[in-house]
This record gives structure tokens, C-alpha cells and sequence, in this order.
């Protein structure tokens, strides 16, 4: 089973609809008891980090996403579910966040059109299984207007520039998250959650 974590933002039946165009079925729950229990597990999002971090807390759902992590499960994270994953974010000041990956999470350049709304290209700074069978320098679809930047380089997957040269994916372990929208990416966002689910061993 497909966990989808229903912390109160938006945009996650656009993510269930693309779990179920590939023909999985995920639940979209608050229920740490279903999340521990899934196979695989998706933490979407957009909005801020604050927001996040004070609902995730609310609902007692930190220590369930820290015991996935280091368990190994298999997690995807997307744009703020990525976000949150740092130690914390600049975004209304400072926010501290999971710590999960150590770094901190920064606004995009002055100067630039914020948010970062629009398709972008992803360049792939080491192979991994999500982005199997996906051309190197893909366009994806962003909306965002700040970006993380971890302390330990080697957990970075894939890399975009706008004004700066931004990480945009990561990889560690059986965790594995990105700053731009596959359920918003067309086929190649699709091949995104395909790989995802292989990458975790889930069946249809």
C-alpha cells in the first residue's frame, strides 16, 4: 500500500490522481498507524514551512516521518515535503524544521521572478533509480521561491539553475526528494512515481 501524507496542504489529490493514472492505489491519510504500515510513502505539499512544520506537529506526525527515515523506508518528498526535510528554513524569519538532512533552506536570489513558476530543466548529478529511463537535463515543472542547500553535497541527486544553481533533487538511503512537481511534470513526472514505486518494491 501507497501512503500519501495528508498534513492539511493543498495539492495532494493532484498527487493521488497520478498514483492512480499509473495504476497503484494510495491512501491519503493522517493516520500514523497506516503511514508506518505502507510500503511506500509520499510527502507532498506546497504552502510554507511554517504551516507545515506547526501541522505536522499538531497531528503527531514528525517522529512517525523520522522513525521512516531511519528505518529506510522508502519516501518520496515534493517541493515543501522536501523543504522541511532540512534543519530549517529562512522563510518568515527562521523556522526550524525535521533535520533530517542537515542544511538550511534559503530565498531565491533578489532580482528573479518569485515564485519560480514553470518548467525548468533537471541536471542529473549522479544515477539513481528515480530518474530511470529519464533523459539527463529533462524539463520539470516548478513553484517555489526557496530552495535547500544541504551541508553534505553527496546527498544531492540533481541540480537547477535559476539565478543560482540550486539543488533540486535528493538521495539518501531509502529517502528520496525533489524541489519541482511530477504530478505537474506530464509523462516524465509520471515516470517519476513509476520509478519511485519500483525503486520501493510495490506491487500493483
Amino acid at each position: 500500500m501507497i501512503a500519501i501524507i495528508n498534513y492539511g496542504a493543498g495539492n495532494i489529490r493532484s498527487v493521488n490522481n497520478a498514483v492512480a493514472r499509473l495504476g497503484y492505489k494510495a491512501e491519503i491519510t493522517s493516520q500514523a498507524d497506516i503511514i508506518e504500515k505502507a510500503e511506500a510513502v509520499i510527502f507532498p505539499g506546497v504552502g510554507a514551512a511554517g504551516d507545515t512544520m506547526a501541522s505536522l506537529k499538531k497531528l503527531g506526525l514528525v517522529p512517525v516521518i523520522n522513525h521512516l527515515v531511519e528505518s529506510r523506508r522508502p519516501l518520496l518528498g515534493i517541493c515543501i515535503g522536501l523543504q522541511v526535510l532540512y534543519s530549517g528554513t529562512e522563510e518568515g524569519g527562521w523556522c526550524e524544521c525535521l533535520d533530517i538532512i542537515r542544511g538550511r533552506v534559503k530565498k531565491l536570489p533578489a532580482g528573479l521572478k518569485v515564485p519560480h513558476m514553470g518548467w525548468n530543466q533537471v541536471k542529473q548529478k549522479k544515477a539513481h533509480a528515480i530518474f530511470s529511463g529519464i533523459p539527463d537535463n529533462s524539463d520539470f515543472y516548478f513553484v517555489h521561491s526557496y530552495y535547500g542547500q544541504p551541508e553534505d553535497s553527496s546527498v544531492i541527486l540533481a541540480e537547477t539553475e535559476y539565478g543560482v544553481n540550486f539543488c533540486s533533487a535528493i538521495a539518501r538511503d531509502n529517502l528520496v526528494a525533489v524541489q519541482f512537481h511530477p504530478e505537474r511534470s506530464g509523462d516524465l513526472g509520471l515516470q517519476v512515481y513509476q520509478n519511485f514505486f519500483k525503486f520501493a518494491g510495490v506491487k500493483k
